[in-house]
């Protein structure tokens, strides 16, 4: 094993899929640590990638006789660039149904692929998603184990395998580089866009205004062009994994809340990279702090259902008259309700967004109101409203 591999959240319920179904595929962001998860712990299976131009013609060409020639189990990486062989996949399946953990194939383009697995290979295929590292992941590569140092550490470094393994490399150039493959090969192949350096504007624009609810027509005003632009574009960010849209909670409470969604990156990193945000002092006292401590919370919330395989089941909720709560997580038919704060300091103030919303709508079935924040202390700050750290927090998630 690479002695610098890093064990992922993901592992046991992937282990455990591997037996239930013939074929799993794991999409995620370029970079993620896809490829090397599965040659890590599926070491024995065959491993081919159709990254390598000549295996894609191979494949391309006559995808039947490429599959019968493919010693099985087999790793395919890359599977999006020839998705003319998941026809066949499906048909190398139903000749031998009861077997399982036959094919492991990897994506980073979810934009077509995701469907074209769900036509293709329904009922045949577990969906996977692979973000970069998570909290638990990443500490013990930071030499410590504080939830604020971990906080920063994403922020100025980033939460990319390689990034984080090796801090010989530069944040700079390696999100530099990271930026232009992504828009070069991943978004050209997902959409004719027009301009490369007014989309990398429009990735600027976002993560300036990271954990706010998404206003489509304000984008499209700054950037000069129009709306459906921007849909599209949004479109194609939320399919490459690095961006994450939490849906408005609204089920039942009337015409009073916001329905609009608002935005967040899967990587702090990258945030703080379009952002110029390259030093602590910056990152704290500047007027990214809150926003960056909120997206790193929801990041990590989705990062914790994707690794047991299921859909983040997670929503916001703001009134049109200003009263908000950051996070709502339905768990066992009822809600938890969350506010996420940067201070280390927790004060009764905290809890009164929660304890408003609760007043403005008695019949909403909540259970209790946490608030999340880097402190270490867990005390109650009104009825059954709690401070509770980071760690419990995910802990909880995970249960």
């Amino acid at each position: 094993m690479n002695e610098k591999y890093i064990h992922r959240d993901i592992e046991p319920i992937l282990i455990k899929s591997v037996k239930q179904f013939p074929a799993i595929a794991i999409t995620g962001p370029r970079q993620s640590g896809k490829s090397t998860l599965l040659q890590t712990i599926f070491s024995s299976f065959q491993y081919i990638t159709f990254d390598d131009p000549l295996i894609r013609e191979q494949a391309i060409s006559d995808p039947k006789k490429f599959l019968d020639d493919l010693k099985e189990p087999v790793i395919i990486d890359e599977i999006q660039y020839v998705p003319e062989i998941l026809s066949y996949l499906k048909i190398a399946i139903d000749q031998k149904r009861s077997q399982k953990g036959r094919f492991l194939l990897t994506g980073s383009q979810q934009f077509n692929l995701i469907k074209n697995l769900g036509d293709s290979l329904a009922g045949r295929i577990g969906l996977f998603t692979l973000l970069p590292f998570n909290k638990h992941e990443k500490q013990t590569l930071v030499n410590s184990k504080k939830a604020s140092q971990i906080f920063i550490d994403a922020c100025l470094r980033g939460s990319y395998p390689e990034i984080s393994v090796d801090h010989s490399i530069d944040f700079e150039t390696w999100y530099g580089s990271y930026l232009q493959t992504y828009l070069e090969r991943d978004v050209r192949a997902i959409s004719e866009i027009g301009s490369l350096r007014e989309f990398q504007r429009f990735m600027q624009l976002l993560a300036s205004r990271c954990s706010q609810v998404l206003n489509m027509n304000t984008l499209a005003s700054d950037l000069g062009v129009a709306v459906n632009t921007i849909k599209k574009w949004i479109s194609i960010l939320e399919a490459s994994n690095l961006i994450f849209l939490l849906n408005p909670y609204y089920s039942n409470l009337g015409k009073r809340i916001t329905k609009t969604p608002k935005l967040y990156f899967l990587d702090c990193g990258l945030v703080c990279y379009l952002t110029g945000i390259r030093d602590k002092q910056h990152l704290l006292n500047g007027p990214m702090a809150g926003p960056l401590f909120e997206n790193y919370t929801i990041s990590e919330t989705v990062k914790a259902f994707y690794n047991q395989g299921r859909i983040p089941n997670i929503f916001y909720l703001r009134t049109h008259s200003g009263l908000e709560v950051d996070l709502i997580i339905e768990k066992n038919l009822k809600l938890y309700l969350f506010e996420i704060k940067l201070n280390q300091t927790p004060t009764m103030a905290m809890s009164l967004p929660i304890q408003k919303v609760v007043e403005n709508f008695p019949n909403l079935p909540w259970e209790t109101g946490w608030i999340l924040s880097l402190s270490n202390e867990k005390n109650t700050l009104y009825n059954n409203i709690t401070v509770q750290p980071l760690d419990d927090y995910l802990k909880w998630l995970a249960e």
